[in-house]
């Protein structure tokens, strides 16, 4: 600081605009975002202010005698130093006077109403707890399970009396009922006898037990949330509808953007405001707010702003896209030696998460669950270790039913005198083909004696 000591500081005029919460009056003083921002500005760069509200109450446009409006204007006309406010950065603003490095960055934004924008409940909403893979897995594991209760039932010793003479109670369509009781925890026969498939059996409950908490947990949340499932998640989506209108400030720079654009869909959004623009376009923000929290009207306008009403009301909501990303800056005139001091002490502010606690101090909510992340269908990565372990164990049931097949073979192979290989090939034999051979005894049984 080249300055002596008994030298007064530099005083500057500051401009700036009453908005929430950018600065407000409370208690016949000024406070707000810009407020706190100006005295941390001032105390960097050694410097007293004098703070007044813009006189015409507009940001800064181009009138049609040519002269400019709001901040910008008082800029111009040496009314103010510095204009300290939500003020955003544009090419048409850059021309005539100096931006700072900008202290917020934002964009367009849709806000809308919670409840004008609710998704409908489909015929099939039982199933929106899992994602189609996870059905899919689903069911391919159900019908996996089944065929290796069936096929163990038949190699386990465990489950015959006799296998050339009876049927084996555990059938396909019997090892089908058998895991659907199962997945609706309802008990059901036949009742396993072998280890090998009560081994099988359960893993199979464990797993069902594990997937009908996660549905039912993620059913419920799905319900709780469902207010928050919106259709209109794009600009697109806005167009395409006709439930809501919509509409933005007019003559601000939201307005201007989307007549200068040439996407498509930004065209379509500018000739529906300029040709309603007498019912569309609002004069302020509070008005815009008030409007999409009493009818079905959707703001356009600058995404932070759109935030804090989310914040400050808690049946408004902003959609997901937000486009034309922008900044705030404080504006100067070309002239001035501020402008590259201001803009030093913005990006210390940034780098010591001083901006931070600004930005979080003035968009505090007290929403319930506002931070709750976004409900989505139950992928199959999440419940992957379960079907693992599910795979495990059928594994573990087949290998059991062989062990205690292989066990019986060598037993009978001593008896008859055979080698365990071929006893066990008969034995696995018998009871995969149990149907033909039972077929077969009858009608040797049934048939009269020579």
């Amino acid at each position: 600081d080249s300055r002596g000591p008994g030298e007064a500081l530099p005083t500057l005029t500051v401009t700036t605009i009453l908005e929430d919460p950018y600065v407000m009056v409370r208690n016949a003083e000024l406070e707000g975002y810009c407020i706190d921002l100006l005295k941390a500005l001032a105390a960097m760069l050694h410097f007293s202010y004098k703070v007044k509200v813009v006189g015409d109450g507009q940001y800064g446009a181009v009138s049609s005698n040519g002269n400019w409006t709001g901040m910008i204007g008082e800029i111009l006309r040496q009314e103010a130093d510095i204009a300290v406010a939500p003020l955003t950065v544009t090419s048409a603003r850059e021309e005539v006077v100096s931006f700072t490095t900008p202290f917020l960055q934002t964009g367009i934004g849709i806000l809308l109403r919670k409840d004008t924008v609710s998704q409908e409940m489909s015929f099939f909403h039982f199933l929106a707890p899992f994602s189609k893979e996870t059905w899919t897995g689903l069911l391919f594991a159900y019908v996996l399970t089944c065929f290796c209760l069936f096929l163990v039932a038949r190699l386990s010793p465990c489950e015959w009396n006799e296998p050339k003479n009876e049927e084996n109670h555990f059938t396909f369509l019997n090892s089908l009922w058998f895991g659907a009781g199962a997945l609706a925890l309802q008990g059901v026969t036949p009742r396993p006898k072998a280890l090998s498939v009560r081994v099988i059996a359960a893993v199979w409950w464990l797993f069902t037990i594990t997937l009908l908490a996660a549905y039912i947990a993620n059913f419920t949340a799905l319900l709780s949330s469902g207010s928050e499932q919106l259709p209109i998640q794009t600009f697109e989506d806005l167009v395409k509808q006709r439930k809501l209108e919509f509409g933005t400030l007019d003559g601000s720079s939201t307005f201007y953007f989307f007549k200068n654009s040439k996407n498509p869909i930004h065209q379509m959004i500018y000739e529906y405001m300029d040709k309603r623009r007498d019912y569309v376009l609002v004069k302020t923000y509070q008005e815009a707010v008030q409007r999409v929290m009493e009818s079905n009207y959707a703001f356009i306008g600058e995404s932070i702003s759109q935030d804090l009403a989310a914040a400050r009301h808690c049946n408004l909501i902003r959609a997901p896209e937000v486009i034309g990303a922008r900044g705030f800056g404080i504006a100067t005139t070309q002239a001035s030696l501020w402008t590259k001091k201001l803009s030093v002490a913005v990006l210390k502010l940034r780098e010591s998460g001083d901006l931070d606690y600004l930005r979080n101090k003035w968009w505090e909510t007290s929403c319930l669950h506002k931070s709750r992340d976004r409900w989505s269908p139950l992928q199959p990565q999440a419940l992957g270790g379960l079907f693992l372990t599910l795979a495990i164990g059928l594994a573990l049931g087949v290998i059991a039913a062989v062990v205690e097949l292989s066990n019986k073979s060598r037993h009978a192979a001593g008896h008859v005198k055979k080698s365990c290989c071929s006893v066990f090939t008969e034995e696995m034999c018998t009871r995969l083909r149990i149907k033909e051979n039972t077929r077969q005894s009858q009608e040797t049984s049934g048939r009269p004696n020579a």
